[in-house]
């Protein structure tokens, strides 16, 4: 089997206005919605390895969650830490904006843990769910010490954290070294514009840096795509940077969807996207997929259940 690592933070939720009709909820979120994507999309001959470090507080139950996974390997497991889980508590604005409050302390991976464990893996899906998973000197580190694809979603490196832990929206320092670190870059619209004005001169930066697609979520308008490579979907980082050929871009619509619950979706449609790579899908096919099983998602609430129902699943409540 080979082995894709998973990298990112199990939070618990508890979300307010998602359904203005209904109570606060209260379930797991964060990377779990990543993990049920790919637990549903990677291709035969693939397995989740989970690097997530869980606080004592929630070791059982996240251990529960990662159980009820169909292509969890054998004998992975959370890393219990002696701090409080993190927990974020979500306040819908809109169906497409949001106020997120974070407590908790776990801590990100250093390189000297995180080598040994990274040394038998086939590639790598990294999601910044709290933006403290990776140091930039580890994930530079990361990038030197391992050979496989590694995708990462930057969404949280570009939330601040106030004092009472309310995420605010920030650029990203050192986005050029950040780049520099993985060969496939996911960013919603929004972080994108933190970037720089001009889409193209972002997506030709990224190129530069050896970054082989940059992909832009756009909510219920789908995703854009930028890539230099002549071939994106390849085993390890051998074509270096892209430096002097045509950045392609294209945008992928995608399906609507009534009454939407956009918590995960972006999760989701990463995850699909980097399984569809894998499976060496070309980036627009791949991207389609990726499109359908956000939607997906957003027709469905919460993470529970989750990896049945993108399969098409029947889900017992």
């Amino acid at each position: 089997m080979r082995k894709l690592g998973v990298v990112g933070s199990l939070v618990w939720d508890v979300i307010h206005g998602r359904d203005p009709r209904t109570a606060p909820v209260e379930e797991w979120g964060g990377i779990a919605y990543a993990l049920s994507s790919l637990d549903a999309h990677l291709p035969e001959g693939w397995e989740i390895v989970p690097l997530i470090k869980v606080g004592r507080d929630l070791h059982a139950p996240a251990e529960r969650f990662l159980r009820s996974l169909k292509r969890l390997a054998p004998g992975a497991r959370p890393v219990e830490v002696p701090v409080p889980n993190n927990r974020v508590v979500l306040r819908y604005e809109s169906s497409d904006r949001r106020c997120e409050r974070m407590s908790g302390g776990v801590p990100g991976w250093t390189w000297p843990e995180l080598g040994p464990m990274v040394r038998d893996l086939d590639a790598l899906y990294v999601n910044f769910i709290s933006g403290f998973e990776l140091s930039l000197g580890t994930a530079e580190a990361l990038r030197h010490g391992f050979a496989g694809p590694i995708y990462a979603d930057l969404h949280s490196l570009f939330l601040g954290m106030r004092q009472d832990g309310t995420r605010t929206l920030q650029p990203l320092p050192q986005a050029a070294a950040w780049f520099r670190c993985f060969d496939f870059v996911q960013v919603n619209e929004d972080e994108m514009h933190e970037l720089a004005d001009d889409p193209m001169a972002v997506a030709a930066s990224a190129m530069a840096e050896g970054v082989r697609v940059l992909t832009v979520t756009l909510g219920a308008r789908g995703a854009a795509y930028f890539t230099a490579s002549e071939d994106p979907v390849i085993e390890r980082r051998d074509g270096g940077p892209s430096v002097g050929r045509p950045v392609r871009t294209s945008l992928v619509p995608t399906a609507f969807v009534d009454d939407p619950d956009p918590t995960g979706c972006g999760d989701v449609f990463g995850a699909a996207l980097f399984a569809r790579l894998l499976g060496r899908e070309p980036v627009e096919v791949a991207l389609r997929h990726a499109n359908d099983a956000a939607a997906r998602n957003a027709s469905y609430r919460g993470a529970n259940g989750l990896a049945q129902h993108l399969r098409g699943e029947l889900v017992t409540p």
